[in-house]
């Protein structure tokens, strides 16, 4: 490939091999250079062996705990040469089947041409006493792997294309791989290889493949799926699918539907009548809905009537936790005896937190072992707190990690390891997409109940799909919604405010008392400077409220009122330099010792301890909120302190972070802060709706300040106008 001109190039001898997976590619070993000195280098280069010549092209990065290595992204490799390179390099057990002394005797058998005779004359092997026809055969057979391998390698790498898919490439496809990228390149991007439709798509028109071949069409079609899927639809009509897909590649609509139909014919694409369409699914997308909502039917009978006096059970209870509950609260304990799945609803002061509480004291009076869980740390560790019960996240709870190629997010615990407890109670089910809950259920076990809790008026999934709403709608799943406001929180202005809204009321914006304000400021640049004073001066001074406690939202990221320019804004102002403060330029970005951090995306490797040294773990999981305690400038690392957990971060991998002073309220969810400053500006209209800012409203637990256009606020409260989600599930529960 052309190699980027920032690239460094290190040409040497491998001299050692320190690891190597054989399912991925990944090797660490030691190369001598052209000076005759001794490199650590890290990268994808299956079958490293000792003796191979290789020219590595990368960059120096410092690992936290190995110091000083040479990652490489791409490698140009050399057979040996000479008769002691090529005895090395069989010596290494690189070839199964070959030891040192085997080795020894092929070379001195056959000399410099030997690896030609292994690849191409195996036969000629059984002349060495003791080497028989089957033996030679597999010699060869390994050789001929390698070679198959370094091969489509090098026509990956000279055409751009990351080595990482080479090894995915050869388990799906062993010796053909190549023959089959070349016949097809757009294999790269089908599932389990992980190419982008854009790299196959450039590399197949490089290669002169037409415009409108089979291979093009089918490729786009499966990119439009899942590019959708990341907007939150499950399936696609297959009316938006056709012309979607023909004015992305430029062809006629009468090819993608020809096209269209084969890929349902051969079981590609699922195609099924859903909620009204005729909708086309990725499989994966297709089986998850399927058994989610199989699952859920088959949950939805009532237990077998217990012989439990739930009154009495509800009066100890309250006893216990000196409350009287109100109706509603009594019928959800009720439901949740006879009922092995459930849904519990409500908005902000309604008592789903006590009635949580109410559910935990029910299933533990029945010695059922309930786990709590929910989809993020943030919202987890909110659990914990509200319940006085460990909470866990999803992804911890069902031992998420990545599968042996590294690209697939897989669960350990599953239908053949489920988790051990009676009942699950899963809060902020809103945020759950179809993926997630297929795999709770997989791993739930066939007795085991579930409590569904969440906001059904909140913000929906990031990921594919609308469960918590679909499910709730579906009215085939027994539920109780909660609309008392009670007592303690009918005073609050941010409760009563946030149902306003829900009901598409105006807020009261006029009278700036209790725990809501709003203060009118037009412009964006006066907004923002505005919210720095508040969480800077105003708010720590006047009301005694910790920056620490105060979390800006905002609907967008950019502009003067996004997150990015907030951010720069907050860290000058509330974590500004220090001589004794180090920091670290990331691209546009300065990260400093000090500065409050975000994890943007779930890293299940990143190894953390905690403070203590008592206990260590894996796992940072995307909206995790820290602190940066350390800047290592020699050592090339900085350490997060989320909650008492030390995660350690090469510079590397900043990638992984941005600062959340401010954050949008899309990442807030799950949320709950002391005091919220909420930015009403200019924003896309898409994210001006009513969603947005009731979700917002209802991430303040003491204080909201409104700062922004009153007219922008009364608009999206008008605005109730959301983007429909394809999803089939409340139609699949609905039909049963």
């Amino acid at each position: 490939m052309e190699k980027n001109e920032e690239l460094i190039v290190v040409t040497g001898t491998v001299s050692s091999i320190i690891f190597a997976n054989e399912e991925n590619g990944y090797t660490v070993l030691t190369i001598e250079d052209d000076n005759g000195e001794l490199h650590t280098a890290t990268g994808c280069l299956p079958f490293a062996a000792c003796g191979e010549m290789l020219s590595l092209y990368g960059a120096w990065v410092r690992h936290p705990s190995h110091g000083q290595q040479f990652r490489a992204d791409f490698a140009e490799r050399t057979m040996p040469t000479g008769v002691d390179a090529i005895y090395e390099y069989l010596a290494s057990g690189v070839i199964r089947g070959i030891g040192p002394a085997t080795a020894s005797i092929l070379v001195s058998e056959f000399g410099e041409s030997v690896l030609e005779v292994i690849e191409q004359s195996p036969e000629r092997l059984t002349a060495i006493k003791g080497m028989s026809r089957r033996r030679a055969e597999e010699i060869s057979e390994s050789l001929r792997r390698q070679s198959s391998l370094r091969r489509l390698m090098e026509f990956l790498n000279v055409n751009g294309i990351k080595p990482q898919y080479a090894m995915r490439l050869y388990a799906i496809y062993g010796a053909q791989a190549l023959e089959n990228v070349r016949e097809n390149p757009y294999i790269l991007c089908m599932p389990g290889i992980g190419a982008e439709f854009s790299e196959a798509d450039e590399l197949a028109l490089s290669m002169g493949m037409d415009g409108d071949s089979s291979h093009r069409i089918a490729a786009a079609i499966v990119f439009e799926l899942e590019y959708n899927s990341r907007s939150g639809h499950v399936f696609i009509p297959r009316e938006k699918l056709i012309p979607a897909t023909a004015q992305l590649i430029g062809i006629e609509i009468d090819a993608v539907e020809a096209e269209l139909d084969i890929l349902v014919e051969a079981g590609e694409i699922m195609r099924k009548a859903a909620a009204g369409c005729d909708a086309n699914y990725l499989p994966e997308l297709f089986y998850a809905e399927e058994y989610v909502a199989g699952r859920i039917l088959e949950m939805n009978g009532e237990l077998p009537e217990q012989s439990v006096d739930i009154t009495k059970i509800t009066a100890e209870i309250e006893a216990e936790q000196n409350i009287e509950y109100a109706p509603l609260q009594r019928k959800t304990l009720e439901l949740a005896l006879r009922s092995q799945i459930m849904v519990l609803t409500g908005g902000p002061g309604t008592g789903k937190t006590t009635t949580v509480r109410a559910l935990i004291a029910l299933f533990e009076k029945l010695g059922i072992d309930v786990v709590l869980a929910a989809p993020t740390g943030r919202a987890a560790k909110r659990m914990t707190e509200l319940s006085g019960r460990e909470a866990s996240t999803v992804h911890r709870l069902l031992e998420a990690g990545y599968s042996q190629e590294g690209s697939d997010l897989v669960f350990k615990r599953n239908e053949k390891d489920p988790l051990k407890c009676g009942a699950v109670i899963l809060d902020e089910c809103s945020m759950v997409d179809i993926t997630i809950m297929q795999a709770l259920l997989a791993a739930l076990p066939r007795t085991a109940r579930l409590v569904l809790v969440g906001d059904a008026d909140q913000l929906p999934s990031v990921g594919p799909g609308n469960v918590f709403l679909d499910v709730l709608r579906s009215l085939a799943v027994p539920s109780i919604r909660l609309t008392e406001i009670f007592r303690q929180t009918k005073q609050s202005r941010i409760v009563s405010n946030a149902h306003l809204i829900n009901s598409g009321s105006h807020p009261d914006l006029e009278s700036n008392k209790g725990d809501f304000f709003f203060m009118r400021r037009l412009s964006p640049e006066v907004c923002a400077r505005t919210i720095v004073s508040l969480c800077a001066e105003r708010l720590p001074q006047n009301m005694n409220i910790k920056p620490e406690e105060i979390q800006v939202l905002t609907p967008t990221k950019r502009g003067a009122a996004g997150t990015y320019s907030l951010n720069a804004a907050l860290q000058a102002a509330l974590n500004p330099p220090g001589e004794k403060k180090r920091e670290k330029k990331f691209g546009e970005i300065i990260f400093r010792e000090g500065d409050r951090v975000m994890q943007i995306r779930n890293d299940y490797d990143i190894i953390w301890k905690s403070k203590d040294g008592k206990s260590a773990g894996t796992g940072v999981y995307n909206g995790d909120i820290g602190y940066i305690e350390q800047i290592d400038l020699s050592l090339e690392t900085l350490v997060v302190d989320y909650d008492g957990r030390q995660a350690a971060y090469s510079f590397e991998m900043l990638l992984e972070l941005e600062h959340a002073f401010a954050m949008t309220v899309h990442k807030s969810q799950g949320s709950e802060y002391k005091a919220v400053v909420l930015c009403i500006s200019q924003a896309p209209l898409l994210l001006l709706h009513r969603g947005v800012l009731y979700t917002a409203l209802t991430r303040a637990r003491e204080l909201l300040i409104i700062v922004g256009d009153d007219g922008a606020v009364f608009k999206m409260v008008d605005n109730h106008k959301q983007v429909r989600r394809y999803s089939g599930l409340r139609a699949r529960l609905a039909d049963d």
